[in-house]
């Protein structure tokens, strides 16, 4: 019986032109083997099965080689390429660093170096997956690589360049290889089945390609398993039950009947999946990238990224044409959403089926939004244009006359001037405490000029000057139970009138400015428009920086300050030990 050789090795490159989706690569190589521009030593690094190993060892042959052709391949006749073919080779030395990964294994490696090649002109040393070494045996390595003899030439393999120390990678020629293409893949397959006399679906190669994940010797390895099963035939329907991959057709039924809002089809479709054993995750992840796939068939300039052969190409573009572009963003947005919560959901299954069913009122969402577009008469659109939107000061105004309407009739109603505000009875603050003497007391409340209804009850006078400062003094009497910061904050006021139109307040610092902004302004020119009969009133303010008291006390004096007002100050300090920070 002849012993099987696995298809991974029976069919490995034996040049560069036989080398899969490496094409910038092995062009680069073959440039500087022509101009015999060789460096000291070369890093190949990329995902598994690309071909890293295959193109160090074509490399090490064809450097070798002593009758290169014009083609800049290997000849197989030369003494040197026959002993490579044969395994018997002294030039090219392979090391695999995960097995031979500490120091005394590199320093027998740098005393090797030294020995001449005995045919050909150089000695090649490939190292497989040098990320395993340690970092004392990177450091042995270090003064080799920087200095080798003339005749060594190191090539360097590895999936995990992150790994290698920034020393190592200075002294390399770096080549990253790429993932290999589904549709490379699966032309390689076609070529391996044609020589083996196997009969392959192209959706079934298709389907090894992408179960593959762009890697070549995984996919010649699916395939072997694949023959092993099905034989001299290899159909659709044998390598998704071999890989248990979820067919097509469930993900173009559950979007048909999602467009047409079937939430029963939708669920029997999911319910059949799951009674075939496969997993609810995995059917979510796949009618996710269905939906991607669906995206990105919308528009000929993204329809390259779609990677599937020619027949269900043309079933994508059938259904993309069905499915609004906001049906399948929203769409996404569900599976997605739902792919991130599945593992943290308690039931699983009912999970999926909420998205599912989600899916199906996107497009009645849809068409009721379109009705309501419809609905909308444009002739009240135009109304709606035409009308002028009133100003910011008219607005402000209209408020401030509003807010006093409906605290005179709310008063009236009632009987009564004063709010009731209940407190917790056996809580305080420090912040409360402090703040007391700002705040109104409840027994002047009547008095304050929002709420006073004599106020608002005068007839309205012309507006003069001289008006301005009896109603100035009036207003600032009505401040009293303010408390006595806010009162002395008036007293250092200065008003001036400007045009009988501007009344401009003189402040002493910023946060003066804010607290008559935001609570006091509003108040004032309800108060005016109360007195007077004006038709516009503005208020400026203006903060005097030349006036501004330097004083500064020290914490103690603040603190002795506080403890005099509020002696509990001093019992909280005892009790708690505090201290002035």
């Amino acid at each position: 019986m002849e012993n099987f050789i696995v298809s991974a090795r029976k069919y490995r490159p034996a040049n560069f032109d036989m080398v899969i989706g490496q094409d910038s690569i092995t062009h680069t190589l073959k440039s500087a083997i022509k101009s015999n521009h060789l460096a000291q030593t070369y890093l190949f690094c990329g995902p598994r099965g690309v071909g890293k190993t295959t193109c160090a060892r074509i490399f090490a042959k064809t450097i070798n080689c002593s009758n290169l052709g014009n083609n800049l391949e290997a000849c197989d006749e030369c003494e040197s390429c026959l002993s490579f073919n044969s395994l018997r080779s002294f030039n090219i030395h392979e090391l695999d660093a995960a097995s031979n990964n500490k120091v005394e294994d590199i320093r027998s490696l740098n005393d090797q170096v030294r020995i001449p090649p005995q045919i050909g002109k150089y000695s090649i040393y490939i190292i497989d997956e040098v990320h395993m070494l340690s970092s004392s045996a990177f450091n042995a390595f270090l003064k080799t690589l920087e200095e080798p003899p003339s005749h060594a030439i190191f090539i360097l393999a590895t999936t995990e360049k992150h790994k290698i120390i920034p020393t190592i990678l200075s002294r390399c020629q770096i080549f990253d290889f790429n993932r290999i293409r589904i549709e490379d893949i699966v032309g390689r397959l076609m070529y391996v089945a044609k020589n083996e006399g196997i009969t392959a679906a192209e959706e079934a190669l298709h389907i090894i390609g992408q179960k593959a994940d762009g890697a070549l010797r995984d996919a010649l390895s699916i395939f072997d398993q694949i023959v092993s099963l099905s034989g001299k035939t290899i159909t659709y329907k044998d390598v998704i039950e071999n890989l248990n991959v979820l067919d097509y057709e469930y993900y173009f039924k559950t979007v048909d009947a999602a467009l047409m809002g079937d939430v029963s089809s939708v669920l029997l479709t999911f319910n059949e999946v799951l009674e075939k054993g496969f997993d609810g995750h995995n059917f979510i992840s796949g009618l996710n990238s269905h939906l991607r796939d669906l995206l990105v068939s919308k528009d000929e300039s993204t329809l390259r990224l779609l990677e599937a052969t020619p027949v269900i190409k043309k079933r994508y573009l059938q259904q993309t044409g069905k499915c609004p572009v906001d049906f399948l963003f929203k769409s996404l947005e569900i599976g997605n959403n739902c792919d991130l919560n599945y593992k943290g959901s308690k039931n699983p299954r009912l999970h999926i089926e909420l998205s599912l069913i989600k899916l199906c009122t996107l497009m009645n969402g849809a068409e009721e939004q379109s009705e309501k577009k419809k609905s909308d008469s444009p002739q009240m659109n135009k109304i709606e244009e035409d009308i002028p939107l009133p100003s910011k000061s008219e607005i402000i105004r209209e408020e401030v006359q509003l807010s006093g309407k409906k605290v005179i009739n709310q008063e009236a109603k009632s009987g009564k001037h004063d709010p009731v505000i209940e407190k917790p009875s056996k809580t305080f603050s420090i912040k409360e405490i402090i703040s007391e003497d700002i705040k109104p007391s409840e027994k002047h409340k009547e008095r304050s000029v929002l709420n006073d209804p004599e106020v608002h009850l005068k007839p309205r006078v012309e507006f003069t000057p001289q008006a301005f400062e009896t109603a100035w003094q009036e207003f600032t009497d009505h401040l009293k139970g303010e408390g006595t910061r806010i009162v002395s904050m008036f007293k250092s006021i200065r008003p001036e009138l400007e045009n009988d139109q501007t009344i401009k307040i003189h402040l002493s610092n910023a946060a003066q400015k804010d607290t008559f902004i935001l609570n006091y302004k509003p108040k004032l020119i309800n108060f005016l428009e109360s007195r007077f009969i004006l038709s516009d009133i503005d208020i400026e303010t203006i903060v005097d920086l030349s006036e501004t008291s330097e004083i500064l006390y020290s914490d103690e004096q603040k603190l002795n300050y506080l403890i005099n007002k509020y002696p509990i100050l001093k019992d909280m300090k005892k009790t708690f030990n505090l201290d002035i920070t």
